[in-house]
């Protein structure tokens, strides 16, 4: 089956009425982690504060997304058995001001906070692959302290999109919390999706509308690429999967941008519909907001497909075996004044 057609048929939200598991997705952009999850069966609530996102989200999944924008002393009208989110990455991104604790935008405290209102049966959160470097892991460290004191088992897995049947390399560092033994990751797919298979008979063709790569765009793109020892050129290469999309290189028009070379040498950038598939997000996704917002969305969010296979290993704890262990047993909690 074509890459497209099974993501636009695995993708779909549905009800698990066996299952009966509500999810509560923070920070949720426009629903990429949210669809693994209804394409699993479970319900989800979202809380965006970006409007635009929000709709997105509102347009295609069954759930309903709040837009508000999260604090600390926010409050759930309702509960959830399980917890999900992104929080703001920027504190810890390599292209952000690695700023970690004392930058504004920094939305661990509010998700720890919610961890600690709801008391859901399992959590999960996502962020940069930089949280694990020397800078910043002293933080995460912190974050699974206070997790664990108040309640939860807690494991990190550093997951690359690539390894389950996307065509993308996106490293992302993903976070459980379990009240009960029994969570397991899920393992590696063998399959290799490439850029060429995601994209098909278009990603060679130009149409009308193209936005082709300007002469002094070309230029600079040189110089950018020799000054940081780029042996080969950034293009889409479509015979592997693609570099990671983040909104900086498929929004501007900046050194490291996302763009295909044709065969006649030229060079356009990348459509809309393009970089949501390179993300597996099914053709029938619509989104809303102007297209520069769009790829804000798009390059924000967790590509569905790994949701998707995160959430059966989440549904596979939700329906195991309990056993009588009782649980984790809580220490006395140590007092992490960025968490209370």
């Amino acid at each position: 089956m074509e890459y497209i057609n099974e993501i636009n048929k695995i993708l779909k939200p549905k009800e698990d009425r066996q299952l009966n598991k509500t999810v509560i997705d923070l920070f949720a952009g426009c629903g990429g982690l949210s669809l693994g999850f209804e394409a699993q069966g479970f319900k989800t609530t979202g809380y965006e504060k970006d409007k635009d996102a929000c709709g997105t989200y509102n347009q295609n999944l069954n759930g309903i997304c709040h837009n508000k924008e999260l604090k600390i002393d926010t409050e759930y009208p309702v509960s959830c058995d399980i917890l999900i989110g992104g929080p703001p990455c920027q504190p810890f991104s390599a292209f952000g001001k690695k700023l970690g604790l004392n930058d504004s935008r920094d939305g661990f405290p509010i998700f720890v906070s919610a961890v600690r209102k709801i008391k859901p049966e399992m959590f999960l959160f996502e962020n940069v692959r930089g949280i694990l470097f020397k800078r910043n892991k002293w933080y995460l460290d912190q974050i699974i302290e206070h997790l664990e004191n108040i309640g939860y088992y807690v494991d990190y897995r550093l997951l690359n999109a690539r390894c389950f049947n996307i065509p993308q390399n996106r490293e992302r560092v993903f976070v459980a919390g379990y009240k009960n033994e029994g969570f397991r990751f899920p393992q590696k797919h063998n399959k290799t999706v490439t850029a060429g298979e995601a994209l098909g008979k278009s990603a060679d063709q130009a149409p009308s509308d193209s936005r082709f790569l300007t002469k002094s765009m070309d230029e600079y793109i040189a110089r950018y690429e020799k000054a940081s020892y780029c042996v080969n050129p950034r293009d889409l290469y479509l015979d592997k999967p693609a570099r990671t999309l983040t909104c900086r290189n498929i929004a501007a028009p900046t050194g490291d941008m996302h763009r295909i070379r044709l065969a006649d040498g030229r060079r356009r950038r990348l459509f809309v519909r393009e970089a949501a598939r390179l993300q597996s997000f099914p053709d029938w996704f619509r989104f809303e907001g102007k297209e520069n917002r769009i790829f804000y969305q798009i390059g924000n969010a967790v590509p569905p497909m790994l949701s998707y296979c995160i959430a059966q290993s989440v549904k596979d704890y939700m329906n195991r075996p309990v056993s009588n262990s009782g649980g984790r047993v809580v220490k006395k909690a140590k007092q992490l004044e960025m968490f209370d």
